[in-house]
């Protein structure tokens, strides 16, 4: 699931987490969200991390026309849901507790013509990775994802997994923590890693990630 620290008393922030709906504007159409802050936690709300990451899907100049693309750590499904959206084809993935509220999301977000591209999926980062292809998407994305630093080496070996020479990854985050630097520095250590994007609105960077020679440019 996409973990990430929360206060309570935060203001409008916290109200908008607890709030039972939210709604947005990508490609071109509405998408309402169910959230349940109650029931599933951080993992069933929204964060700024996917919004700011659909926003440059939507507008950087990147094409995801049938590409095959992978979610991890889907939560509410925002992210999966635009990409599909902008015409891809998409495994949105998550732990098994959020799969029934996750695939509600999608359903209910996805016109029917849509929807046979969307796939939700159980994946917990480092296990059962033979139920996936090795190597076998253009994108990995993820929003918000980098926080339990005990998941770090699984979330690693997971996009190992997952990707080719040609694979490009997408994380973006809020670096609030000496663990989320870690993080980025085991990247580093296996894959060239570019800061591509930053909102200082929301303070949100994005960083895209593939095989190939390192650079120590983070």
């Amino acid at each position: 699931m996409a973990l990430v620290p929360y206060e309570e008393g935060a203001g409008w922030g916290a109200r908008q987490l607890h709030s039972p709906w939210a709604s947005y504007r990508f490609a071109s159409r509405t998408i309402r969200l169910r959230q349940d802050w109650r029931g599933l936690g951080v993992a069933a709300v929204v964060w700024d991390a996917a919004v700011v990451l659909c926003a440059y899907l939507e507008m950087g100049g990147i094409d995801l026309r049938d590409r095959s693309v992978i979610e991890l750590g889907a939560g509410t499904g925002l992210l999966g849901i635009v990409a599909t959206l902008l015409g891809a084809r998409v495994t949105i993935t998550d732990r098994a507790a959020a799969l029934e509220f996750l695939e509600s999301n999608v359903q209910a977000n996805l016109p029917s013509e849509l929807r046979p591209r969307a796939v939700v999926k159980e994946l917990t980062w480092g296990k059962d990775l033979s139920n996936f292809p090795p190597g076998a998407f253009d994108f990995v994305l993820g929003a918000d994802i980098v926080y339990l630093e005990e998941t770090f080496a699984e979330l690693l070996q997971t996009l190992e997994h997952l990707c080719s020479e040609q694979t490009v990854i997408l994380l973006s985050c809020r670096i609030r923590y000496e663990r989320d630097h870690k993080f980025l520095k085991m990247l580093r250590g296996r894959f060239s890693v570019y800061e591509v994007h930053y909102d200082s609105s929301k303070d949100v960077h994005i960083y895209k990630a593939q095989r190939g020679s390192r650079k120590d440019d983070l």
